[in-house]
């Protein structure tokens, strides 16, 4: 936001610490025929203004675009109480509401363009620390459309954000192991790209969720609803194991909370462990 402040000093609106009013500000904007973009921590937007967020945004149907940046446990040393674990299962339960989870810089630019366009109501999350870059600028990008970054028989992880790189990583160990996995990059949580995860379950018969979320809500909950009801496999998840996070370095972090690819090995070899 602050480049953007620099260019468009006379499109750009300082609130202050008071997100619940940045939501409804920004509402009545897009109401004015505005595309409001509104900006803060995942914790506060849309921790702290979810309220907001439901009945401002989601219920009014509002051109608006949430982005709750710094989310997940790579805040590192902030700690707890600016970690947002649980964005994303309290706002793909709303109506009307987009969930988008870019998994590299080239994917949230292409992201972003892409919710601008679109009618309606967004949210859009990412991390704090730089990632890894997967994609190009050439690589495209669909709201509701999952990408397949590597093709496989065996088993399927389905990832997002920071996590489709440790699946890559993850996919690239365990053919070494005469293992072979699907990764995809489900950036879309909501809609959710449904018959990329049945063809999955149909082709591989085994999948392995990953997110730098909460266990409960999140990706994993929303891919196993999908596969319970349409095919049922065995799936496993790889999250924050249901605790709250705490200060450290992100890496550390990522490390004692399982969410990296030692973690994806582990679950891709007991999810293919209960295959039939």
């Amino acid at each position: 936001s602050g480049s953007f402040k620099k260019n468009f000093p006379e499109r750009f609106i300082e609130v202050g610490i008071q997100e619940q009013n940045m939501a409804g500000l920004a509402a009545g904007m897009s109401f004015c025929g505005k595309i409001p973009f509104i900006a803060s921590y995942a914790a506060f937007n849309p921790g702290r203004n979810w309220d907001q967020l439901r009945v401002s945004i989601c219920y009014s149907e509002a051109n608006v675009k949430m982005i709750g940046a710094h989310a997940g446990i790579s805040v590192g040393p902030d700690g707890a109480t600016h970690q947002a674990m649980e964005d994303i299962a309290i706002t793909r339960v709303l109506p009307n509401l987009t969930v988008i989870v870019p998994c590299d810089y080239y994917e949230a630019k292409r992201a972003t363009m892409a919710i601008a366009e679109k009618k309606g109501p967004v949210y859009m999350r990412f991390g704090k620390e730089n990632v890894p870059i997967i994609t190009t600028e050439e690589t495209s990008f669909e709201i509701g459309k999952a990408q397949t970054f590597r093709e496989g028989k065996d088993l399927t992880v389905i990832a997002c954000g920071p996590l489709v790189y440790e699946a890559l990583i993850a996919a690239k160990q365990l053919e070494g192991e005469g293992i072979d996995v699907r990764v995809i990059n489900m950036s879309t949580i909501k809609p959710l790209d449904k018959e990329a995860i049945i063809k999955a379950a149909r082709e591989t018969r085994a999948i392995v969720t990953a997110e730098e979320h909460q266990i409960i809500g999140g990706l994993g909950g929303a891919v196993a609803e999908c596969v319970v009801k349409n095919y049922p496999v065995p799936v496993e998840f790889v999250a924050v194991n249901d605790r709250f996070g705490e200060s450290g370095q992100p890496e550390e972090l990522m490390k004692k909370f399982l969410v990296k690819s030692p973690n994806i090995i582990w679950s891709v070899k007991e999810a293919i462990k209960r295959k039939r």
